[in-house]
C-alpha cells in the first residue's frame, strides 16, 4: 500500500510495505494516486526502478508475531495518592476510584519477585515507579530501587528504573536519588503557567505552576545526557497546543512531549470537530520545529520522532506494547493489572503478586491481540508506526481493545504526516 500526501507544496509518497518515504512532484504524485497522467519513459523507469528495488508497492509482511512469555516490565503504583488534584486525571485524581494508599516495601519487593520468577531468559528488566505522585512515598521507591538491584544481581539481570512525577517534592536529595539511579524520568508539565494552573491544581484549589517551575528547571540542568521527558497534556480548552510546546522548549526543555487528553469531561474531551484545528496546529509546531533546527536551537519532540531507516524491528511494530502478556501494572494492594490505564477495574484484574498467578485467559486475549487483529488498521498507511493504537484508550472508548479510537488515529496520523516531512526537510540539509 502506497499513502500520498501534500505537505504545503510538498508532495510525498510512503511505502507502507518497506517503509520508504519519497518526495515527489504533482505529476507523479497523481500519477501513482491513480489518475490519467501522461508520465515520459524516464519517469515511468525511475518508478519501475524503485517498485524493483522494493521501495515502492512492495508487498507487506502479513504474519503474526511470536510473543514471548517471559516478563520484562512492571508499573509499580507506589502511590494511590497526590498532592495535585488534576481535572482531567485519568487515574481519579490519583485514588483510581479506591481509597488512597501507598504501598508497602512488602508488596514492592513481592511485585520484584513476581517479575524475576517470570522474566525468563530476559536479562535486561524494566521498572517503572507510578502513581498518583510516586514521591510521596520515596521510601519505598528507593528501597525497591535497591532491593531489585541486589535480586537481580543474583540472577545476573539488572534493572533499568523509571519515574513519573508532578515535581512539586523535588529536592536536592530526590534529584541526586534520580540522576544516580533512574534510567529516564518524567516530569508533567502542561506549558504556559495559565493553561497549566488551569487544571493542574493543588489539593487547596490553586495553581501548581510556580510551585513546580524552578524545581523542573533544576533537575533538568542537573541531568545532563541521561534521559528525561517533560511531559504536557492539551485539552479542548488549549488548541494552540503549539504555544505551550515552544514555550516548554523556552524554558530550556530539550526533550518533550504533549499528549492529547483522556477524558469524558465535555468541557475538556477533545471532539471529532476540534480535529481541523488540532492538524493544522501539529503543522504549525512543525514548522517552526524545523526552524528551530535549521538555526541550531532544535528540540526534541516525541511525536515527531518516527525512524524510517533503523527501527522498531517490525515484531515490534506488529505486537504493539505488550500490556498484559510482557508488561503489567500492580498497584499498593499487589492487585496485577494489564497497564496502568486498566489499573482498579476489576474486569481487567489478572491476579495478585503475593498469589503470584496470571489470568490465563485475560494474558491470551493480549497475547494474542496484535495489529492484524484490528481490522480497522488494516488499510491504514500508519498502521506499522502506531502498531493499533493503545489498547486501554481503544477499551476506554470504545470497549474493545481491537477497536481503535477515530480521533486518536486523526491525530496520529496528522502527526505521522508531519514527521516524514520534517524528516525530508532534515535529508534535504544533509
Amino acid at each position: 500500500m502506497i499513502h500520498i500526501f501534500t505537505y504545503h507544496d510538498n508532495y510525498y509518497v510512503y511505502d507502507t510495505g518497506s517503509g520508504a518515504l519519497h518526495e515527489c512532484d504533482e505529476k507523479t504524485a497523481r500519477y501513482l494516486g491513480g489518475e490519467a497522467v501522461e508520465m515520459t519513459d524516464g519517469e515511468l523507469a525511475e518508478i519501475a526502478g524503485l517498485k524493483s528495488a522494493g521501495l515502492l508497492d512492495k508487498e507487506e509482511v502479513n504474519a503474526f508475531p511470536m510473543k514471548p512469555e517471559e516478563a520484562k516490565a512492571l508499573c509499580l503504583h507506589v502511590s494511590h495518592d497526590c498532592n495535585l488534584r488534576c481535572r482531567y486525571c485519568f487515574a481519579d485524581e490519583g485514588a483510581y476510584h479506591s481509597v488512597r494508599e501507598v504501598m508497602s516495601l512488602d508488596t514492592a519487593k513481592a511485585a520484584i519477585d513476581f517479575l524475576l520468577r517470570n522474566s525468563g531468559t530476559r536479562k535486561v528488566l524494566e521498572i517503572d515507579f507510578f502513581g498518583g505522585e510516586p514521591l510521596m512515598n520515596l521510601g519505598v521507591v528507593k528501597a525497591a530501587v535497591a532491593y531489585a538491584k541486589e535480586e537481580g544481581a543474583k540472577l545476573g539481570k539488572r534493572f533499568l528504573f523509571t519515574t513519573t512525577t508532578n515535581g512539586l517534592l523535588l529536592d536536592d536529595e530526590t534529584i541526586e536519588f534520580f540522576n544516580n539511579e533512574m534510567e529516564n524520568v518524567v516530569l508533567s508539565l502542561d506549558g504556559r503557567e495559565e493553561v497549566h494552573d488551569a487544571v493542574r491544581k493543588t489539593v487547596n484549589g490553586k495553581g501548581s505552576f510556580a510551585l513546580v517551575i524552578d524545581k523542573v528547571k533544576k533537575f533538568v540542568r542537573s541531568r545532563g545526557d541521561k534521559h528525561y521527558y517533560v511531559r504536557g497534556t492539551f485539552t479542548a480548552k488549549n488548541l494552540d497546543f503549539a504555544d505551550d510546546v515552544l514555550f516548554l522548549a523556552d524554558q530550556g526543555f530539550d526533550s518533550i512531549s504533549m499528549e492529547p487528553v483522556v477524558t469524558d469531561l465535555p468541557d475538556l474531551r477533545i471532539e471529532e470537530e476540534h480535529l481541523a484545528a488540532i492538524e493544522k496546529e501539529y503543522e504549525r509546531l512543525a514548522d517552526e520545529y524545523i526552524k528551530r533546527e535549521e538555526e541550531g536551537r532544535g528540540f526534541n519532540f516525541f511525536h515527531f520522532n518516527i525512524d524510517l531507516e533503523g527501527g522498531p524491528c517490525l515484531q515490534k511494530r506488529v505486537s504493539a506494547c505488550g500490556a498484559g502478556n510482557e508488561y503489567f501494572s500492580v498497584v499498593p494492594n499487589g492487585d496485577i493489572y494489564p497497564c496502568h490505564q486498566f489499573a482498579g477495574d476489576p474486569a481487567w484484574k489478572m491476579g495478585n503478586v503475593f498469589e503470584g498467578t496470571i489470568d490465563a485467559a485475560l494474558r491470551a486475549k493480549f497475547a494474542n491481540s496484535c495489529l492484524f487483529t484490528r481490522k480497522k488498521c488494516k488499510d491504514c498507511f500508519a498502521k506499522f508506526i502506531c502498531s493499533g493504537g493503545c489498547s486501554a484508550n481503544n477499551y476506554h472508548y470504545n470497549g474493545d481493545i481491537e477497536e481503535p479510537y477515530a480521533i486518536t488515529c486523526a491525530m496520529m496520523k496528522k502527526r505521522i504526516e508531519c514527521a516524514m516531512h520534517i524528516l525530508a526537510r532534515r535529508k534535504a540539509r544533509e
